[in-house]
């Protein structure tokens, strides 16, 4: 009798040994895919009348979901990149409005917990490829006593990632040159600045802003009295960025395959350089599309996702790697150039871009793959936001976050699931502009706050003085382009969300939980919103 209970005993631990084995290996490998100034119309699938072609982007949202009222954290990139990261929104951060460059001290704050270092501390590989903009600190500063030789820190793998190779930052901020890990590969000894773009497809009238490029030949010296200088390297090349990138990222997903497939995943943090200007189109790419260089570019970057898309279906993965795309914020302000040219809409039917604190600044593509776990042709219509990867992928892997982490951040697995979802448990989202301007949407409604004009290409329905407050209020079911102000009809709704909004700066967070702390210091926008 004992000895079969002893049997029996084993025969349970021995499923439940082959039931924790069977989980480790489902825990899927990640990828983030992360475009720099990419609008919402600027994939096929989102908008059928593009006038360039994304076969990749497009099997992505055909073969997963699409979220289709997704959005950055912001309308410009640094702080975009920190909410994806931590989860958390960077207005809470001593950056209240505008960019980092690429030297100074990073803006993930030490001990923060970040994607990369969730997964890492839960069996991952980590690895980061691409352009990171958050800071790190190089020895010396610039133009004076740098030493390429020492390690830069503060960097990505200071944040959780195991591996890293990338640029700093966007190539009009410098430092142009390769990193890897903590080593600058090539100094950038050398010196140059924004120089005119002499490709015929990139526009050249008086629309803003002109094309660009930061090529050769480079400079040994600055030229006193001028600005705009970066540190390059000898051996940069502003058209080979993309191709770089993407091979180096096919080389780690065949390196971690084998590995992969026996249970130890892998997360890669995938950043592009593009469409951000300059658009410095690989040759083979130039000519290509109905839409100018833009559209050049744009088909560029689509191949460039291809070839990662290929080597997970190549190294046997695909079904078992969660794929995230989405970018950063909406097209740069040469969206106006690429409709009235081409007729083409990278805004889609929403107004303004990048900058904005209007849908065109922060809805962005915002698509899932992962044929083991999304059903193909799964749409969701829920307001959603960059900083809820962090609590979707925690849940994903079994981590329950802790109080100070990820405070802005919900799990989206029971969407990914196909499980019943009730709107009002993902919380208000919150917009925030280059200008520092707010808006807060919850549901059907989004309050915008304005405060001073902000510079957008698009009219204000009431044009601010500098300094003053205005608000806009609009039903985004029936006005997505955010046409009709209803402000004034609707104060019960400008009043709740008012207070809403207010509670969420004043408690550090928006999801439930201990109030958590935030930098305060010379920032009186909490006052101004509660008046």
């Amino acid at each position: 009798m004992n000895v079969s209970k002893h049997k029996a005993l084993g025969i349970l631990l021995l499923l439940f040994s082959i039931t924790l084995g069977a989980q480790n290996i489902q825990k899927p490998n990640i990828i983030v895919i992360y475009t720099d100034d990419q609008g919402y119309g600027d994939v096929g699938a989102l908008n059928p009348d593009a006038k360039f072609r994304t076969p990749n982007m497009d099997k992505l949202a055909n073969e997963g979901i699409i979220f289709t009222d997704g959005h950055s954290s912001d309308a410009v990139c640094t702080p975009s990149r920190y909410s994806l990261l931590t989860g958390r929104y960077s207005w809470r951060t001593s950056l209240k409005k505008g960019v980092l460059g690429a030297d100074g001290p990073c803006l993930i704050e030490k001990d923060r917990m970040t994607i990369a270092s969730l997964l890492q501390e839960n069996g991952y590989k980590t690895a980061m490829i691409g352009k990171w903009h958050l800071q790190m600190e190089f020895e010396g500063s610039l133009g004076k006593d740098r030493d390429w030789s020492k390690p830069f820190t503060d960097g990505p793998i200071e944040k959780g990632f195991d591996y890293y190779f990338g640029i700093p930052a966007s190539m009009n901020y410098g430092v142009l040159t390769y990193l890897e890990n903590d080593k600058v590969l090539d100094p950038p000894v050398l010196w140059t600045k924004k120089k005119a773009d002499k490709n015929p497809r990139t526009f050249s009238d008086t629309i803003n802003p002109k094309g660009y490029r930061m090529t050769p030949p480079y400079r040994s010296t600055r030229k006193e009295g001028t600005s705009g200088w970066v540190e390059v390297a000898p051996s940069f090349n502003d058209e080979l960025v993309l191709k770089t990138f993407a091979d180096k990222a096919v080389d780690y997903i065949s390196e971690s395959a084998t590995e992969a497939k026996a249970g130890n995943p892998f997360f890669l943090y995938l950043p592009l350089t593009s469409p951000h200007l300059p658009h410095c189109t690989h040759p083979d790419f130039q000519g290509q599309s109905n839409c100018g260089n833009y559209g050049d570019f744009m088909e560029e970057t689509d191949y460039r996702i291809g070839q990662v898309l290929e080597a997970l279906k190549a190294n046997g993965i695909e079904d078992n790697t969660l794929v995230i795309f989405s970018s950063d914020n909406g097209a740069e302000t040469n969206y106006v150039y690429q409709r009235e040219k081409y007729g083409h809409y990278s805004s889609l039917n929403f107004k303004g871009g990048k900058r904005d604190i209007y849908e065109g600044g922060h809805r962005v593509p915002f698509l899932m793959r992962w044929p083991n776990g999304i059903q193909a042709g799964t749409k969701s219509d829920v307001p959603v936001c960059q900083t809820d990867y962090l609590a979707t992928i925690a849940d994903i892997v079994g981590v329950k976050l802790p109080d100070n982490a990820g405070e802005d951040s919900y799990s989206l697995l029971p969407i990914l699931k196909g499980e019943r979802y009730d709107k009002s448990v993902r919380g208000a989202v919150i917009h925030h502009s280059v200008s520092g301007h707010f808006a807060i949407r919850e549901g059907k409604w989004k309050l915008n706050m304005f405060r001073g004009s902000g510079g957008s290409l698009e009219p204000k329905i009431i044009e601010p003085k500098e300094g003053e407050a205005i608000y806009e209020l609009y039903n985004m079911e029936e006005d997505p382009g955010e046409k009709t102000n209803l402000y004034f009809e609707n104060p019960d709704v400008v009043k709740r969300l008012t207070q809403k909004i207010a509670k969420i700066i004043e408690e550090g967070r928006t999801t439930p939980g201990t109030p958590q702390s935030y930098v305060k210091e010379g920032w009186d926008m909490p006052d101004w919103i509660k008046s």
